[in-house]
């Protein structure tokens, strides 16, 4: 399990911590630097996926020129921080009883960016590597040429997450029988969930829960094949009601991708959503957030989410708050800081006596911020 992320003139970060739990919340005004973070996840990702420095930050193509690789987002020398001629990420993870860290440092020259160091530190030992030799944006990280177990895990660990964005109308489309893993935007929806029902217990799990989640009472599903074999799906009702992908409201349908995320086999490590409230009415969002806190208590899965969402804030649990964290831009700078909510002054007493999310609303957390930050300054010029 990742348990944090070291940002280090990554983007908008001059040296950030995001502490990371099983469902982990991200609150922030807009251009704060929310989806900076998930820069950061991609960035790990795309050295978990093999790709050299060029394919991560500019896109990599495959046959027949189809893009398989969104490059990362913005100017390339924009993820270097302004100013800035390196970055470094760290994660910090559990495997087997160990807190690991795997750090990765970037350089940026006028000929481009290239690898400076690696290191991947145990309780027991730390193997370090520099590659300052290879040209820009050529080569890959020595964490992918080394066999031993502990690398390969890290690796493993990296590959394992996904980025969705559903949407709708991708999530409408048939699917071909063979494609049983859910694409970004909520591609083959049908296959996927046709899966889920295999296993009866698990079709009913789905279907009680999107019962509760939607004003639908769903008692099957079904998966016509079509001339050419591609797979729809057709939500049953009790009243022998029967509504197709097509027909399905757009807040049905980002339930169900949730679902296949959290009900499917063989699912990621990790997940990130950005807005996960984003078409999902606010009564609803508590039993969502109750379905997310529930599965990945149990499961293993992470789940990471951005939100703008007061209603989210206010209903989450007593763990989810101890993962919440607000990105606040300073005055008068472009940096941006992350702090946890849960150590925000006598953010407990006013949760209880307001709720987090009219506190969100308020804009009180990043006052908050403003003042505990201005008076630590103080503190050290003093």
């Amino acid at each position: 399990m990742i348990t944090s992320l070291r940002l280090v003139n990554f983007k908008n970060f001059a040296d950030e911590t995001l502490r990371i739990g099983p469902f982990t919340v991200i609150v922030g005004a807009n251009a704060s630097g929310k989806s900076n973070i998930r820069d950061a996840f991609r960035f790990l990702h795309g050295i978990g996926r093999g790709y050299t420095l060029a394919e991560i930050l500019g896109g990599k193509y495959g046959g027949g020129g189809q893009r398989e690789w969104e490059p990362i987002r913005g100017a390339p020398n924009e993820v270097v921080r302004f100013g800035q001629v390196q970055f470094s990420l760290e994660i910090g993870f559990e495997l087997h009883g160990s807190e690991l860290h795997y750090l990765i440092e970037v350089g940026y020259e006028p000929a481009g960016f290239l690898f400076l160091q690696e290191k991947l530190t145990s309780n027991a030992e730390t193997f370090e590597t520099f590659e300052t030799s290879l040209s820009p944006y050529e080569g890959r990280p020595i964490l992918l040429q080394e066999r031993e177990a502990v690398y390969r895990e890290t690796i493993d660990l990296l590959d394992s997450m996904r980025f969705l964005e559903p949407s709708p109308d991708r999530m409408r489309e048939p699917s071909f029988p063979s494609a049983n893993i859910l694409g970004d935007s909520g591609e083959n929806l049908p296959t996927v969930l046709e899966g889920i029902c295999d296993n009866p217990k698990r079709k009913e799990i789905l279907a009680d829960w999107l019962s509760e989640l939607t004003p639908m009472d769903v008692a099957d599903f079904e998966f016509p094949r079509d001339p050419s074999g591609r797979v729809h799906l057709m939500l049953c009702e009790k009243n022998g009601r029967k509504v197709s992908a097509y027909s399905a409201s757009d807040g049905t349908l980002r339930f169900l991708a949730m679902l296949a995320v959290l009900l499917g086999e063989n699912p990621a490590g990790l997940y990130f959503f950005e807005e996960i409230d984003n078409g999902i009415h606010p009564v609803r969002l508590n039993l969502l957030m109750d379905l997310i806190e529930r599965q990945t208590a149990k499961s293993g899965i992470q789940v990471l989410t951005t939100t703008h969402a007061p209603t989210l804030l206010t209903v989450m649990n007593d763990n989810t708050l101890e993962n919440t964290s607000v990105v606040c831009r300073l005055e008068d700078t472009s940096d941006a800081i992350i702090r946890p909510v849960a150590e925000l002054p006598n953010v407990r007493k006013l949760r209880q006596d307001q709720g987090l999310g009219r506190l969100h609303e308020s804009g009180w957390m990043e006052d908050a911020l403003f003042f505990t930050e201005d008076y630590d300054e103080a503190e050290d010029g003093s």
